[in-house]
């Protein structure tokens, strides 16, 4: 699913693509602040003036008088000039009772969207003569009742005036916020490209060192001075680099044991074609021929060997759950004729309930019968080869022994520590062999995470070669053969 997501940016740098996602997201956070900015700028423009507003009711309202017995007004003309000088436009008031009988000023000024709090003043905007205006009204109860009446009466002071002043405050203020954040939108988009541009210096480093490496040079790459974020990306790529230093080194293993192997049964083949030609004999001819028959037979089962090892060396393994008590009764039941014209005792330790294990059944199979095949050749005819296996109980990790002893000649022991390696002979052996068997049999058990061991048989006579393998990874198997 991830790589179909970012396959629809193949062409975009990460730098790019960091500023595609950061810009629009930095001017979505303006926007929002300039909106911010215009509410705070109206606010702040109200709040200003209607404190102006404010002044100039309560200049009006300590002017009203009703000793007369009637409502009067003294206005502060001098204070009206300089609240409509400030206020840049036309200012209006009206004085009058709240029932309307008394009226003094300008006539229908808007009313209060909601009933007056006595002493309590309320700002609105409304519309007088087709022109926008500020309201602030006040209410208050008059001292003395006028016109005759009895009950008490509340006079409202009205003031409004035009919208001239307040929107070139509000206008003003937004252009400055305007300037203000276009100038942090730029410096905050060269920071960012600079910032973006100093944190991929340690990528284009790493790139530029990838690029001047040799095509051979399978070093791992250093993770200093690479970001954290990054030292994942270098460590996978170590890993890589490991192992295809490993398959280097296989193949390399291989060329190498191919050559050493092969070289000199194809030479002495070679000369025995050549001395067969020019003979004329046809008995010793015959002879050559039969020698030829066996060189080549030995040179078939080297190259088996030397591809088999191959195979444990690099091919990937097909772990599966298979019963290891039926795979020993197939390598016992596969050499038993062979032992029996042998003359040798070969038999079968085993439980008789099932062993589960998770393997390549194959290899391992392979492995025991190569195995087997050494106990009956360097055994020789009379000598016992058992086939064990063995589940030890109460151990901390579970593990499966598979042995195969023999009580013939064995082998010295400063031989023993050398057994496994490849094209090890024993010193005293007379068998015709490559050395490769064991060593196969030791890769295998490696490749399925255990050891092989290699001692003296019962009694120090013959030999005791085990495997000694996990069986903890049967939960990884994909399926079961018959068994």
């Amino acid at each position: 699913m991830n790589r179909l997501r970012w396959s629809r940016w193949p062409m975009v740098s990460l730098r790019r693509l960091l500023l595609l996602l950061l810009v629009p997201g930095m001017l979505a956070v303006t926007a929002a602040e300039i909106w911010l900015s215009w509410t705070t700028a109206n606010d702040a423009a109200d709040a200003a003036y209607d404190r102006s507003l404010l002044g100039a009711v309560k200049s009006i309202d300590s002017s009203i008088s009703t000793a007369s017995g009637g409502l009067g007004v003294e206005l502060p003309y001098r204070m009206l000039e300089f609240f409509e000088l400030t206020a840049q436009g036309q200012v209006f008031y009206r004085v009058a009772t709240e029932d309307g009988l008394v009226e003094i000023g300008s006539p229908g000024l808007p009313q209060p969207p909601s009933p007056l709090e006595a002493g309590r003043p309320q700002f609105y905007n409304g519309e007088y003569f087709g022109q926008k205006v500020r309201v602030g009204s006040y209410a208050r109860v008059l001292n003395e009742p006028v016109a005759g009446q009895l009950t008490p009466q509340r006079v409202v002071v009205q003031v409004a005036e035009t919208m001239e002043a307040r929107d070139d405050f509000r206008r003003s203020l937004l252009l400055r916020t305007l300037v203000r954040d276009l100038l942090l939108i730029v410096l905050a988009t060269g920071m960012l490209i600079a910032s973006i541009a100093w944190a991929m210096q340690p990528l284009t480093r790493f790139r530029q060192e990838v690029e001047a490496r040799g095509a051979d040079d399978l070093t791992p790459m250093s993770p200093d001075g690479v970001p954290a974020e990054v030292r994942p990306v270098v460590l996978a790529i170590n890993q890589h680099i490991a192992r295809a230093q490993e398959q280097a080194e296989l193949r390399r293993r291989f060329v190498d044991d191919a050559s050493h192997q092969l070289r000199t049964p194809l030479a002495t083949l070679s000369t025995q074609v050549a001395y067969a030609l020019r003979e004329q004999n046809t008995a010793e001819r015959g002879e050559v021929l039969e020698s030829i028959r066996t060189q080549l037979d030995q040179t078939i089962v080297q190259t088996n060997q030397l591809l088999s090892l191959a195979r444990a060396d690099s091919a990937p393994l097909d772990f599966r759950v298979f019963d290891l008590v039926w795979l020993a009764e197939t390598v016992v039941r596969q050499w038993w004729v062979s032992a029996r014209d042998q003359a040798i005792d070969l038999g079968l330790d085993a439980p008789a309930e099932r062993v589960d294990f998770s393997g390549d059944a194959d290899l391992l199979r392979e492995a025991l019968s190569n195995l087997v095949h050494n106990a009956l050749r360097h055994g020789g005819p009379g000598c016992q080869v058992t086939l064990s296996l063995r589940v030890p109980a109460g151990s901390g990790e579970p593990l499966v022994h598979l042995s195969v002893v023999d009580n013939g000649r064995g082998m010295p022991p400063e031989d023993l520590a050398r057994v496994g390696q490849r094209f090890f002979r024993g010193s005293d052996t007379t068998v015709p062999g490559s050395g490769l068997g064991l060593a196969f049999v030791r890769t295998v058990a490696q490749r399925h995470g255990g050891q092989m061991h290699v001692s003296s048989g019962p009694d120090g006579r013959g030999l005791m070669v085990s495997l000694e393998l996990p069986l903890a990874r049967h939960g990884e198997a994909n399926s079961t053969p018959p068994g």
